[in-house]
């Protein structure tokens, strides 16, 4: 019998690790083989002899971006995850042949570029080369069915959509939230330091209840450091020593700690964003506040996961939360997602 030959291309971003590690030990009846670019999780990777690393000499990124060229050619299928490298758009662009057996894991900012990128001759030239390569490829996989919706509108994106919670950080979280008899109201602003998250304009929102019994939570360990800067000198001009900027970043277990301790999350994107942190405080019970024209709320609305509306934040108010976490567990689960790799490996 034939064994499928199944390629991964992606940067080595902190979900690709824990990834990897679980195609390995639940996948191993199909050939995966994963070519990835640097990236900030490069040193968790395990020695894996199906896994290659660009190199940082130039000859030894010509030879990795010719390998990836070779078995793209090979592969039964090829996993696209994200669409950021210039390189592999470009190598799609020149060889549309490849495009029918991709999938393009949308992760949100290479699909969003299109609305939120500054239009300039740079964006002009990137999208030349992006717009037949989204147009045509094969299948796209996400678990936002809004996304591919807009991917549809914006690129004419003709591939079957691949329903899939795409990685493990997407998953239900079991967490035994220990009793506490602190009666501050703990708020986190954002998940990152990326200007998207519009924190300054959350903090405006948050002004009036800056003489309450409140702690505000803003994490900023990734991201841009300028801006991170930013949101600091103005959360410690108007809450003073109530706002807690996260400047370090946090192992798993400890910020799955931090979320516990929150109970109103955030977030003020305005497109599909933070989804990993949204999932794990919504299966905690958390109160959690998003942008109404995103596609996420469209999807929470439809799995009657509750969610508060950012626009709409005058009273710092708990929702009702007990069936989310209920919904969240059932949809989020570990067999739900290897039903789901499962179907996408089979296609």
């Amino acid at each position: 019998m034939n064994v499928k030959r199944i390629l991964h291309v992606a940067g080595c971003d902190k979900f690709i690790p824990p990834y990897i590690d679980f195609i390995n030990e639940n996948f191993s009846q199909a050939k995966h083989e994963f070519m990835l670019s640097g990236g900030m999780s490069s040193g968790d990777l395990k020695d894996c002899a199906n896994v290659h690393l660009l190199g940082k000499s130039k000859s030894s990124k010509l030879r990795h971006y010719f390998s990836i060229i070779i078995k793209m050619h090979k592969a039964d299928q090829v996993i696209l995850h994200g669409l950021f490298n210039m390189k592999i758009i470009q190598i799609l662009f020149f060889n549309p042949w490849l495009l029918k057996k991709c999938s393009w894991v949308i992760w949100g900012g290479d699909l969003y570029t299109y609305q939120l990128g500054r239009h300039d001759k740079k964006w002009h030239v990137k999208e030349f080369f992006r717009r037949p390569v989204i147009k045509n490829i094969g299948n796209l996989v996400t678990y936002i069915k809004g996304d591919v919706d807009l991917a549809r509108e914006w690129y004419g994106a003709k591939g079957n959509y691949q329903e899939c919670l795409m990685y493990t950080s997407n998953l239900y979280k079991e967490y035994q939230i220990p009793e506490s008899k602190v009666t501050t109201m703990n708020i986190q602003v954002g998940n990152s330091a990326d200007p998207s998250n519009n924190h300054i304009e959350v903090l405006e929102k948050l002004l009036p209840f800056r003489n309450e019994n409140i702690n505000i939570f803003v994490p900023l360990s990734y991201g841009q450091q300028e801006h991170a800067r930013l949101v600091i000198k103005k959360g410690k001009e108007w809450f003073g020593d109530k706002f807690k900027p996260l400047a370090t970043f946090m192992p798993f277990e400890e910020y799955l700690s931090f979320l516990s301790s929150i109970d109103i999350a955030i977030f003020n994107h305005k497109r599909q964003q933070a989804m990993g942190n949204t999932i794990t405080l919504l299966g905690l019970g958390k109160t959690v506040y998003l942008h109404r024209e995103t596609t996420q709320w469209q999807f929470f609305e439809e799995k009657n996961i509750k969610v508060g509306d950012v626009g709409n934040l005058t009273t710092l108010k708990l929702l009702d939360t007990v069936e989310n976490i209920t919904l969240t567990k059932k949809y989020f689960s570990l067999e739900n997602y290897t039903q789901q790799l499962r179907k996408l490996f089979e296609e």
